[in-house]
């Protein structure tokens, strides 16, 4: 590939790029517009923040995979699998455990109260202070979470397009913000739908292209595996291994339930369908698009290592960051298809816009259910421009948070650390709630606090002392076919070389000064920080109650799992009354038959009975 020969000749934006990509912030803000006139009437803040309960299953479904299936995913997963192996594919299993566990346990309980946040439950279950304190974790986790997904696409642009960085996150959050205060959540809901639909055009327009440089999917997939990228059936049960089955399969499981069981921007969703069977098949269908849009960030990362095996951008000095690799590829193979690059920076930007609003009308809908309207005495009109009016401001402190983002290492493992360590101990409360009738209070709110100490000390700890190799160990990468000059590979082994030396002596050096805690505790697999969290809080929680009387708790019903919101239960009482109505039809059609098989008792000799006693008479 010409290309490759002379890796400095990669085009850069073009009209037509800046048109698709325009095009689809256009009708992104177009959208809030319409639902912006469509629902001029609404008067309250519920029409605004839940759609007034009356969406379907499908947009809704699209909207969740939306929601946090941003940039990161477009940008980070591929460059995860070019250097780490396609392992993440097996979080397609953690998302079947996931829609399993949402679904029965904590959609039903959610849709029957039929509340506005998520945390309206804990005070509910357990007191207004563990509200309060569940309340402030989200908006913290939401705003960090929401900053690093503003700054990831902006990176892109800069990397592409030359446009400013600080330019690009501004105007991400602006035309979010926008659309978001028009139009409420059914805005944010179809627009979350076209925004899926870019994203998976763009991973297509790169895989596509990348079979016909590569000369087939047999070529990307024998590359991959002579690369060690086929690393899927891994078994080791070290948790200090950064990525193996059990690590993603148990991991995954617990952040992803996290993300989609109590968090407030997937909640809001469920709770806006017009009934709960909606409800409960907008996640089955969820659960579709999230395996089509895995599957494409994976193998646009096996793409990305075939295109790139003997010639790596980063180490031949490139591309400033690993992040940065995806937006270089589609700009070195598709140069000359003119938008093309365009609709792949739309589909990453897409990722973000639609983020970004669930993210902006989620915490707009937690602060005033939980923070307004209990303690101020507001009409439903004036709750509802309240809702606007934080939509500008949450938009506003998000562009700020993605200041922090930049300061943040690889893009994917930055976003999962920020939503375990929180989303954790979290899932370990509204569990320990929904689950355990005896947690009460006191149990509650100890419980959260110790699994979020926990949490939080583990991975601050492995900011610090960062895991070794043999923990994370990254896959190899070459550039010795990258065909520079002699002066140049001179250079850049040198420098290669000088980089080796200055990390091995720095972590020789610092495994002299490394705690005992350093190569165990903090060098535990990022994945598991959201079960360790989760664990930690019901343990504390459930011992804490019972030493403080929580036998003795009598709840409101319907505050706990019950058996009759069992999918499987109810499908038990259906055949079991089939079976029941079968047997009674039985029952009586024998009845209604009796007599017809016995001779002796037809209708013909009862007849001849009647007629010779008749004669008899006469």
């Amino acid at each position: 590939m010409e290309n490759l020969e002379n890796p400095a000749n990669v085009a850069s934006f073009t009209a037509w790029d800046y048109v698709v990509f325009t095009l689809m912030l256009v009708i992104s803000a177009a959208i809030g517009v319409y639902y912006a006139f469509a629902q001029r009437g609404q008067r309250n803040s519920r029409d605004f923040l839940v759609g007034g309960r009356s969406m379907t299953a499908v947009p809704v479904a699209l909207s969740l995979t939306a929601s946090f299936m941003s940039a990161i995913t477009v940008l980070g997963t591929p460059v995860e699998v070019y250097c780490y192996g396609a392992s993440f594919i097996l979080t397609c299993l953690s998302f079947i455990l996931m829609v399993g566990i949402s679904s029965e346990l904590f959609l039903p309980i959610f849709y029957r109260l039929g509340i506005t946040s998520t945390y309206e439950y804990l005070e509910m279950r357990f007191n207004k202070a563990t509200r309060l304190f569940g309340t402030m974790l989200f908006i913290i986790q939401t705003l960090l979470y929401t900053g690093l997904v503003i700054y990831a696409p902006a990176l892109a642009l800069n990397q592409v397009t030359g446009i400013d960085l600080w330019g690009a996150v501004i105007s991400t959050g602006v035309v979010c913000t926008f659309y978001c205060t028009l139009g409420g959540l059914k805005a944010v809901v179809w627009t979350d739908v076209f925004q899926v639909l870019i994203m998976l055009t763009g991973f297509l327009a790169v895989i596509i292209q990348s079979v016909l440089v590569q000369g087939g999917v047999s070529v990307i997939i024998s590359d991959s595996t002579q690369g060690g990228r086929i690393n899927l059936w891994d078994f080791d049960p070290n948790p200090l291994r950064r990525h193996t089955f059990w690590t993603i399969l148990i991991g995954g499981t617990f952040i992803w339930t996290s993300a989609y069981g109590i968090n407030q921007a997937q909640v809001q969703r469920y709770v806006s369908c017009r009934s709960l069977l909606h409800a409960k098949m907008s996640l089955y269908v969820n659960l579709l698009s999230l395996w089509a849009i895995n599957l494409c960030s994976v193998f646009c990362g096996l793409c990305l290592y075939s295109v790139y095996k003997n010639c790596d951008p980063w180490m031949a000095k490139k591309v400033s960051s690993q992040d940065q690799l995806m937006p270089y590829l589609v700009l070195d193979i598709l140069r000359d298809y003119p938008g093309v690059p365009g609709l792949f920076v739309a589909a990453a930007y897409s990722g973000t816009l639609s983020t970004v609003s669930s993210s902006v009308n989620a915490l707009a809908a937690v602060t005033v259910a939980d923070l307004i309207r209990p303690y101020f005495s507001l009409s439903e009109q004036q709750l509802s421009w309240a809702s606007k009016g934080l939509s500008v401001f949450y938009g506003a402190v998000c562009i700020g948070m993605a200041g922090l983002a930049s300061l943040m290492g690889g893009l994917l493992q930055a976003a999962i650390s920020i939503v375990g360590t929180i989303g954790g101990p979290l899932l370990g409360l509204f569990t320990l709630g929904i689950l355990f009738p005896c947690a009460n209070s006191k149990g509650g709110l100890v419980g959260l606090v110790t699994g979020l100490v926990t949490s939080l000390w583990v991975c601050i700890g492995s900011q610090i002392y960062h895991p070794p190799p043999e923990s994370t160990r990254p896959l190899a990468l070459e550039t010795h076919d990258c065909n520079f000059s002699m002066a140049e590979n001179a250079l850049l082994n040198l420098t290669y070389s000088k980089q080796m030396d200055h990390i091995n002596s720095d972590q020789q050096e610092q495994a002299l000064d490394r705690p005992f805690l350093a190569d165990n505790w903090y060098s535990l697999s990022y994945l598991y920080f959201c079960p360790m969290g989760t664990i930690v809080a019901i343990v504390v929680g459930l011992i804490v109650s019972l030493l403080s009387g929580g036998r003795r708790l009598k709840l409101e019903p319907g505050l706990t799992v019950i058996k009759e919101d069992l999918t499987f239960y109810k499908i038990y009482k259906i055949l079991k009354q089939r079976a029941s109505a079968d047997k009674l039809d039985l029952v009586g059609e024998k009845e209604k038959k009796s007599g017809e098989t016995n001779l002796a008792f037809c209708d013909v000799e009862l007849d001849i009975t009647k007629i010779q006693a008749h004669r008899a008479i006469t």
